[in-house]
């Protein structure tokens, strides 16, 4: 698809450190090349180091100069990294010998690595749960000082020559915040509208979601989304914005002119923003099983640093993907 082409070309563009924290996968191995000979990113895997190479030899790339292992185990920084943990968790009853323990967790030590400026993001979940990638990103790297929340999002990659003439858009929170009030729905858009500008390199123009328009129907939910829309506009007055919107008031301009004329983002919108979590994951899920659009996430907002999440069944193509989602993310563009 040409936005993820182009993904990869503005990544390359300003690469960065990423690590992975599951590197003896094969998937995590085969991504990790392909990031490194597209000139995306200069790349560390986590793990077993004799498992890790072994993955690496059988890919063909033993020694490759911007690939890195390091093995928990044997690691020259793991005593730095458990005095580090120890130091941050020590008020949750943390003790220096569970903190060198607790280095030896994969997902903690590339956090680790992030936070103490080893790396600049890290890139999990082919192995590990969500709530344990996720766990890992929010105990050691923590929520970015001026975040209300920390959320998440899918960049949607439509098939190309898609019939609205959008490549790609930005669904939030489909994969974490699971029943957000009407400020963390604000605050959800404001942050998708940035990531937006950060992958896509366009305009956000955002819709907070409804079986709603305009008023069209009342019920306690719908007021929730109303309310996320007016505290929107206050906040962030010069963001285009609009709600509460149906979803095809908020994509089909010949829709959204009978359901909501005048409205400065109805049929143009490219970030949606669900009310809940169940409408979300439903919603990216039908995108990409019957829309044929690739699903590239959860990706991870409000973090202090990069840390995003990969499915159970991510592709090595998936994994070379949010690789250069988080280098765009920790060189902030847009």
């Amino acid at each position: 698809m040409s936005v993820l082409r182009e993904l990869t070309k503005r990544a390359a563009a300003r690469p960065a450190h990423i690590v992975m924290s599951e590197g003896h996968d094969p998937r995590i191995v085969a991504g990790a090349i392909a990031a490194v000979e597209a000139g995306t990113a200069r790349i560390t895997l986590v793990g077993p180091r004799d498992d890790v190479a072994a993955q690496l030899v059988a890919a063909g790339t033993p020694n490759h100069p911007n690939i890195a292992i390091e093995d928990p185990a044997t690691s020259t920084l793991s005593a730095d990294l458990a005095t580090a943990f120890h130091e941050l968790r020590k008020h949750k009853g943390v003790t220096p010998e569970i903190a060198e323990a607790q280095v030896q967790n994969p997902l903690v030590f590339a956090a680790l690595l992030v936070r103490e400026g080893h790396a600049d993001g890290t890139v999990g979940g082919a192995i590990h749960t969500t709530s344990d990638t996720v766990r890992a990103a929010l105990q050691v790297i923590g929520k970015a000082k001026d975040a209300p929340l920390v959320s998440s999002f899918f960049l949607m990659a439509l098939p190309e020559n898609h019939s609205s003439g959008r490549d790609a858009m930005i669904f939030g929170d489909c994969g974490l915040v699971i029943d957000p009030s009407a400020q963390e729905l604000a605050a959800i858009a404001v942050a998708s509208a940035t990531s937006c500008r950060q992958l896509l390199d366009v305009e956000p123009k955002v819709a907070l979601l409804s079986f709603s328009t305009m008023g069209s129907a009342k019920h306690a939910t719908v007021t929730k989304v109303a309310e996320a829309a007016a505290l929107l506009k206050e906040q962030q007055p010069d963001l285009k914005a609009d709600g509460e919107l149906q979803f095809d008031a908020a994509f089909v301009p010949d829709v959204a002119a009978s359901k909501a004329p005048g409205s400065p983002t109805a049929g143009e919108a490219n970030v949606m923003i669900f009310p809940n979590l169940d409408a979300g994951n439903i919603g990216y899920k039908i995108a990409q099983r019957i829309g044929g659009a690739e699903a590239i996430g959860p990706t991870l907002q409000g973090l202090a640093k990069p840390a995003n999440d990969l499915s159970r069944g991510c592709t090595a193509q998936d994994v070379a993907n949010m690789i250069a989602v988080t280098v765009l993310q920790a060189r902030g563009d847009g």
